[in-house]
């Protein structure tokens, strides 16, 4: 699966792949991507085929710092 997931990286617009964590007991797997668009991690794990066997949930994250960064420039 890691294999099919890295050559799909590049087919969905996905900057990189950061991390790549599995929890076997729980059945749960926790990638994190650097992308522009969550409806492109979507269709990534739509044609990977993790969605067929697993809940996706995609969570945005922002850098501390420039949320910080932004909420005092408003």
């Amino acid at each position: 699966m890691e294999t099919k997931l890295k050559k799909s990286i590049k087919n969905h617009h996905i900057e990189k792949l950061l991390g790549f964590y599995m929890s076997v007991l729980e059945h749960e797997w926790i990638i994190i991507l650097d992308a522009k668009n969550a409806h492109d991690i979507e269709t990534m794990c739509i044609d990977v085929g993790i969605s067929a066997t697993s809940t996706v949930k995609i969570v945005p994250l922002n850098e501390f710092s420039k949320v910080v960064k932004r909420i005092r420039q408003s």
